[in-house]
């Protein structure tokens, strides 16, 4: 029953785990915005910086994990880039030093965080369900998402109750401690099994002060340091299941986590072995170690390691960056995904902030795009898949909506030629255009959830009838970027031709879906989805028609100078 206990209370918390912490990032990205985006590039610009708000926030909250966790949920929703991120957890594995410290001196493990996240649930619930205001909804998330993540993290420490206090595991620990990579092994592994790196080195500090290493304490501060630096890289285990399921750069932060501790943890080892690291411990703190002080000179301990390892790697964090970036590539699909680029410098130069903002709305029309084409191609062949992939590129419409949208607003308030002041509104109405074939792309994404879900199936004529839709929408996308790419005015009277053809085709589909109905060829909720689908791709056309005529109406690029590179390889 300990087995069973052990594997439900392991499987349960990490469930609430993950989903608190998706909880987290939602409303992070809701709440936070750009504002915030701004205020915590600006803190954390410069990497001393970031390096101490890291370790601020971790001795708030007395877990390394926790913020961690919080500084991936900054990178998930794009409020951090990773150079940031990797300082951030740098100064966290420099503020979890504080626990130890606290064990050591008061003897016990000072606030803990589980204990509030009942009521954050409860907090955090009410908020989402009964505010008024979506801010405030958002709040609410972020709330039960940290409540969640953490009542997660308790029944995970609760389910390894029974090893955290068995008799042989203490044993098997003191056996351990004998051989230093055996001991650095089981470090980690008891981190990650207690889900707390203060946990893990609290276990160790209170076996040391019971004297299960023995009694002559120089030896014994040979003997835990390798269980303290296992505990270093036990501790980036939950950055890296926060991590596992959002977006590559938090993956990214994860993994610098793990590498910089592993690192650091190779290039010690040695002074280790030689007793060199203890000698210089024990050269650092003002006492001699003893019965009284073991437990603060392991806090001292693991605060020197992580100092070091800091001060090393903090001016690296560029050539971590790489190695990371190296380890985990961007994929070509993710490759449209890179932040809007609008450099605020260039505002002072009408035509070359013009240049920029012709480049991104054409990666936006890409985007856009593929969203829409994706959408239809998953309702038809019932890919799950390809509906998640749409829900992604409507968040980035989103975002190249407000960031285009916000660059063009300052841009009017320089002094422009009557030409560029003129493409300025007509600008905005595209952007705004693309972000709504965005919205409808997930309305397909909906729908198609849904026949899916019911195992719901087109009639080979429906089916046939839903890739002619397919094809024309993708093939008045692409004469819609050749316009906008090129000026090119036939390229959007062809958009329109194809307009004029879906909206024929709308009709006539609707004529044999009643006929299809009356024949019994289909369902009645297959149906309901066909004809959702086809109105959701002729209200796309209608958007496209919105951007061709804006070409034909005289929104000419090529006459921006430098002409950019408009379609990103």
């Amino acid at each position: 029953m300990e087995i069973t206990s052990v594997i439900f209370g392991v499987l349960g918390g990490l469930g609430l785990f993950l989903f608190g912490m998706g909880l987290m990032s939602e409303g992070i990205k809701a709440v936070a915005g750009q504002k915030l985006k701004s205020i915590l590039a600006s803190l954390t610009e410069r990497r001393f910086v970031a390096v101490l708000l890291g370790a601020l926030v971790t001795i708030l909250v007395t877990s390394s994990s926790a913020s961690t966790v919080m500084t991936v949920g900054f990178v998930n929703a794009g409020l951090l880039s990773l150079s940031q991120a990797l300082c951030v957890v740098l100064g966290a594995n420099v503020g979890t030093t504080v626990t130890a410290w606290l064990v050591s001196i008061f003897g016990f493990g000072g606030f803990q965080v589980t204990a509030y996240a009942l009521p954050a649930i409860g907090i955090g619930f009410f908020l989402s369900v009964l505010a008024k205001t979506q801010q405030i909804k958002s709040i609410g998330r972020i709330i039960l998402g940290f409540g969640m993540l953490f009542v997660g993290v308790s029944f995970m420490q609760e389910a390894f109750d029974p090893i955290r206090e068995s008799t042989r595991a203490q044993e098997i620990l003191i056996a351990l401690a004998s051989y230093p990579l055996l001991a650095v092994l089981a470090g980690a592994v008891l981190t990650v099994l207690l889900q707390s790196s203060s946990a893990a080195i609290m276990v160790i500090q209170v076996l040391a002060l019971q004297g299960a290493f023995g009694t002559d304490w120089p030896v014994v501060m040979n003997l835990v340091i390798p269980f303290i630096l296992g505990d270093n890289i036990g501790t980036t285990i939950t950055a890296q299941l926060a991590a596992a399921r959002v977006s590559r750069n938090s993956r990214r932060t994860a993994m610098g986590h793990t590498i910089f501790n592993l690192i650091g943890v190779a290039y010690i080892l040695p002074f280790v072995w030689s007793g060199a690291f203890a000698d210089f411990v024990g050269w650092i703190t003002p006492w001699e170690v003893s019965a009284t002080t073991v437990m603060a000179e392991m806090a001292a301990a693991h605060t020197a390691f992580n100092v070091i390892n800091t001060i090393i790697f903090l001016p690296l964090i560029g050539v971590l960056e790489i190695v990371v970036v190296r380890l985990l590539p961007v994929k070509e699909y993710e490759a449209e995904a890179q932040p809007v680029v609008l450099e605020k410098y260039l505002l002072d130069t009408p035509v070359f902030a013009f240049g920029q903002v012709s480049r991104e709305l054409l990666r936006m029309t890409q985007i856009a795009e593929r969203a829409a084409t994706t959408a239809v191609a998953g309702l038809i062949e019932d890919d799950t898949k390809k509906l998640d992939y749409v829900r992604q590129k409507e968040e980035q419409t989103d975002e190249f909506q407000y960031e285009i949208t916000a660059y063009l607003t300052e841009l009017s308030r320089r002094p422009l030629s009557d030409e560029l002041s003129d493409e300025i509104p007509v600008l905005l109405h595209t952007v705004n255009d693309l972000e709504r074939v965005g919205d409808h792309a997930v309305n397909i994404a909906e729908i198609a959830e849904r026949k899916v879900s019911q195992k719901l199936e087109f009639s080979e004529e429906a089916q046939e009838e839903s890739h002619r839709l397919l094809n024309y929408l993708t093939e008045m996308f692409e004469h819609v970027t050749t316009a906008l790419k090129d000026g090119d005015k036939d390229s959007a009277q062809a958009a329109l031709g194809i307009e004029e053809t879906l909206n024929n085709m709308q009709v006539e589909l609707r004529k044999n879906h009643c006929r299809r109905m009356g024949d019994n060829a289909c369902s009645a909720e297959a149906g309901l989805i066909f004809i959702d689908l086809v109105d959701n791709v002729e209200k796309i056309g209608d958007h496209l028609t919105n951007i061709a005529q804006s070409v034909i109406g005289g929104l000419q690029w090529e006459h921006h100078e430098p002409k950019p590179e408009l379609i990103a390889e």
